[in-house]
């Protein structure tokens, strides 16, 4: 029996986000940009919930697209307030298209909004050696800077809480427990040549 985080239950999306890619490391934008967005708006939810909508927030929010989702004016702030297969927080969406705004922003200052979260932790991801889910904090001062830099550039709706779980699903934090086969995976991958 494959042992793992025991977060995911029996959910068999929940089991495929786990297992391919929670704690992978990513440098695409576009990926970052997009937990950005859902992550911002899980804040108060449990990220099944949102995980479930990922692909209605795919179609919403023109498959990520910063570039796009900067440009949305109120028309489409109304459009997205009234799609049921998204959360309708005007918060929350209003603060999607002002940070899609400040992450072309980070781009152009950093090269990529990559280089520049990547940078907080020199490029290496933080591995973690938890030994039960109960150990694992809801932030932490890595994230507490990273989303005071982004509140000083402009982002809303971008608490440490909120960081922390992008810096978890994008791989800049390895949080598998111990025990979890991807844990192994993760960090051997990392070292392989």
């Amino acid at each position: 029996m494959i042992e793992r985080c025991p977060w995911p239950g029996d959910d068999a999306l929940y089991l495929q986000y786990h297992d391919e890619e929670w704690g992978m490391p990513v440098h695409d934008d576009s990926k970052h940009f997009e937990f950005l967005v859902l992550e911002s708006a899980q804040a108060g939810l449990s990220w099944i919930t949102i995980l479930r909508r990922r692909d209605n927030y795919r179609a919403a929010y023109s498959n990520f697209k910063p570039g796009v989702v900067a440009k949305y004016k109120t028309a489409r702030i109304n459009k997205l307030l009234n799609n049921p297969g998204i959360i309708r927080n005007r918060r929350k969406i209003e603060a999607s298209i002002n940070n899609a705004a400040r992450f072309l922003e980070i781009q152009e200052e950093y090269g990529s909004f990559d280089s520049y979260i990547w940078g907080f932790t020199d490029g290496n991801p933080v591995i973690n050696r938890w030994e039960t889910l109960s150990r694992i904090p809801a932030k932490t001062a890595l994230s507490e800077k990273i989303s005071a830099d982004l509140k000083s550039k402009g982002f809303e709706f971008i608490g440490p809480t909120i960081i922390y779980s992008h810096l978890q699903a994008v791989g800049l934090v390895n949080d598998h427990i111990i025990t979890c086969f991807r844990y192994l995976e993760i960090t051997e991958g990392l070292t392989s040549p």
